[in-house]
């Protein structure tokens, strides 16, 4: 009974409809009483010749009656219960969704998302079933199995009623003791279909690679085993579920025989008429479904307990960056200063930046260059307020980064990612995925700004053409441009690139870049590139090495400190002259 103790609060909520639907149940209950009645009375009226049209036709019209009263009912508590527990579905998918908007990187990095999927689905409809299909087969065990007892006790014999239930604690006995079994094994069978739900989420998302690689049959046999693995677990908790049914009806025709042979009993003894223990029997026939029902409620309660179990540790995950107390709700500008003294990811030992200091002023470009892993990301990260945990500050305009709420931070600044993002949409609403209201004129300027347009007016049905999940139907650089239009649309007090040119010529790179500096004059932008030629123009540049700034200064003042950035630069371009077979670059 713990799940229904959990979900307390949403009977709460909706407790008018749970009210009305459990009102409506226990009259179904005591309505289904009035039949096997009749047909005793009418039993008896044959065996005593008393029966007439008249009082046939009295019977009758009691039992249409009667049933048209149920399917009304009935009607109405389907509606009421089961209505309940598709809302309460609702609410927690939304809860969890919004859950993991609010979590950070580190999250999505300790967890699957085939796992969060499966979350979202799987556990989820575990949890409704237990407030629909739950919530009737309790209280329609309760209900109509003590309106039967009752009616048998009371209208027909007690002591026949008392033996009927002498099998009836072993069921109970059996029942909880499959119910522990099921909920350890069903929680087994739902990390089984997390991970394979995360495998299929995988592979999918990879099948290029996999394909390239030539790893198709590896990868169908890692699948088979996972899928295996599915049946396997779900086979345990059919193993045990079988056994509800057998364990009850088993019970079930004990009682049968003990009514028979001690009603056999009472009628030679003259206490009891036959019409009693034909409607003895047939009320016992309608004990069979609560029981039934009973042994499906331990099934319903202990696999929506493990699944709602598994909802609540994830919803218990404590959100790691969240608003302050007070955080100002007003969009940042002015000049950006990094201080960071020392920085660690969380749960590494080793410094991800040490010692890195700048200012940026603000209608200022900031190039990073660096080898990979050199620290160039982290800085990005760390600006959008993606982690915490550092030693010193970063202050935009007048306040640090923290002190503004996360939503208003965010809108301050347009991010272009290494790992390029497309929904499976159009590029006009790609595009204008912050504003999908902006008009065409608009999109298109901002097309043109990252020099995508042309591109998007020879695709087959231009700006309302279908990218594909992910952008599949396209090009890296196509993405990339895509990319950067979708930050400018935002309007952005900083413009965030992080390699966000690596994808496309070096022809393209710089018309984007003059028509950046153009459309951007009094805005603030920076750039992290593997390419010195994105950040050549740029205010200030600064080299990263191992987590800390080893030059920075503007292109003129590196190159005149012939150092790693002067290194870097040479080789590129010598790299470029290579290219064009030797010819000098001009």
């Amino acid at each position: 009974m713990k799940v229904f103790l959990k979900l307390i609060w949403f009977f709460k909520l909706r407790k008018k409809e749970y009210l009305i639907g459990l009102s409506m149940l226990g009259l179904v209950a005591i309505l289904n009483l009035i039949p096997p009645k009749v047909i005793g009375y009418v039993i008896d009226e044959i065996g005593n010749g008393e029966l007439t049209t008249q009082s046939l036709a009295k019977w009758v019209g009691i039992i249409i009656v009667v049933a048209i009263l149920i399917y009304i009912m009935r009607y109405y508590w389907r509606r009421m219960i089961f209505g309940s527990s598709t809302y309460l579905a609702k609410l927690l998918r939304e809860k969890l969704f919004h859950h993991f908007t609010k979590m950070s990187p580190s999250f999505y990095q300790q967890r699957r998302v085939g796992d969060l999927m499966a979350h979202a689905t799987n556990d989820i409809s575990a949890v409704q079933q237990t407030a629909g299909g739950g919530v009737l087969t309790l209280f329609d065990s309760v209900t109509t199995g003590g309106f039967v007892i009752l009616a048998m006790a009371i209208t027909i014999d007690w002591r026949l009623t008392l033996i009927a239930l002498i099998p009836m604690p072993l069921m109970a006995i059996s029942t909880s003791y499959y119910g522990k079994l099921l909920h350890s094994r069903f929680r087994e069978a739902q990390a089984a279909f997390s991970d394979l739900n995360d495998k299929t989420q995988e592979s999918i998302s990879g099948i290029k690679v996999i394909k390239t690689f030539g790893q198709q049959d590896e990868d169908t046999a890692d699948f088979t085993r996972l899928s295996n693995d599915v049946v396997d677990k779900n086979m345990k908790v059919a193993k045990i579920d079988s056994l509800f049914d057998p364990t009850i009806s088993l019970v079930i025709g004990f009682s049968f025989m003990l009514s028979l042979g001690f009603g056999a009993k009472f009628i030679y003894e003259g206490s009891m008429s036959i019409g009693d223990l034909v409607a003895f029997n047939t009320y016992l026939g309608l004990l069979v479904w609560p029981m039934l029902a009973f042994g499906m409620l331990f099934n319903i309660m202990e696999r929506g307990s493990a699944s709602y179990d598994r909802i609540e540790q994830l919803l218990e995950v404590p959100v790691e960056i969240d608003d302050k107390e007070n955080a100002l709700d007003s969009k940042p500008n002015g000049d950006i200063g990094f201080k960071i003294d020392d920085f660690k990811f969380p749960g590494d030992q080793a410094s991800a930046l040490h010692s890195v200091h700048f200012t940026l002023k603000r209608g200022e470009t900031l190039g990073i260059v660096g080898k990979t892993g050199s620290g160039k990301t982290t800085i990005l990260k760390l600006l959008l307020r993606e982690f915490e945990g550092y030693n010193g500050e970063i202050r935009f305009g007048n306040h640090t980064i923290d002190d503004y709420k996360k939503q208003r931070l965010r809108e301050a600044i347009g991010y272009v990612p290494q790992d390029h993002f497309l929904f499976s949409t159009t590029v006009f609403e790609n595009i204008a995925f912050n504003n999908p209201q902006e008009n065409r004129e608009e999109v298109e300027q901002i097309a043109k700004i990252a020099h995508i347009h042309d591109d998007i007016l020879r695709f087959t049905n231009g700006y309302e053409t279908i990218v594909g999940e992910r952008g599949v139907s396209l090009s890296g650089g196509q993405k990339q441009r895509i990319s950067i239009a979708r930050a400018l649309m935002m309007k952005p007090e900083l413009l965030i690139l992080d390699d966000s040119l690596s994808a496309v010529d070096a022809k393209t790179e710089e018309a984007i870049l003059k028509s950046l500096k153009e459309a951007r004059e009094d805005s603030t932008t920076i750039i992290t590139s593997h390419r010195l030629s994105a950040i050549e123009h740029a205010h200030l540049i600064i080299v990263m090495d191992d987590g800390t700034i080893v030059e920075q200064g503007t292109h003129e003042e590196l190159m005149a400190l012939q150092g790693k950035y002067f290194e870097m630069y040479q080789l590129q371009q010598l790299e470029r002259l290579v290219e064009k077979g030797g010819e000098e670059i001009e």
